[in-house]
């Protein structure tokens, strides 16, 4: 669990990255045998590109690093609960563990496909969650 919170600091440090550039602040890394391998945050806004969530950019660079598509030894920590998208993404992967902080009650892969994971993939979620949904409640209320 140690191990967990180190990480998932990691990536709500990318989800502030993403506030401060007026992004919804989402965050993630990919850690694969103890080592941070890829890092994003979202990138919608400023990519013009709406499947350029932060679980998305983290999953292309983590394979890129690897020179594989399968991350099946990798850990995805993210702020949020990942959409359907992105979860679809994460089942093609085949990541071996996916921990997030905050769920997403109204876009969350649970509520719309809680099967669509690979069944393999390990899930922890409520990593750091009042942290990670504190981010994007500030967010979403200096928007209105």
């Amino acid at each position: 669990m140690a191990d967990d919170v180190l990480y998932m600091k990691q990536a709500l440090a990318e989800a502030q990255k993403a506030y401060d550039r007026g992004e919804v602040p989402v965050g993630a890394v990919v850690v694969c045998k103890d080592r941070i391998i890829a890092r994003s945050h979202n990138l919608t806004e400023t990519l013009n590109d709406v499947t350029a969530h932060a679980e998305m950019q983290a999953i292309t660079a983590a394979a890129n690093y690897l020179g594989g598509k399968y991350l099946s030894d990798c850990t995805l920590y993210v702020t949020v609960e990942p959409c359907v998208m992105c979860a679809g993404a994460i089942a093609w992967s085949q990541l071996g563990r996916l921990v997030f902080g905050a769920a997403d009650e109204k876009r969350g892969y649970q509520k719309f496909a809680p099967q669509s994971l690979h069944p393999k993939t390990d899930v922890v979620q409520g990593v750091m969650e009042d942290e990670c949904a504190r981010l994007m409640k500030e967010f979403f209320q200096r928007r209105r």
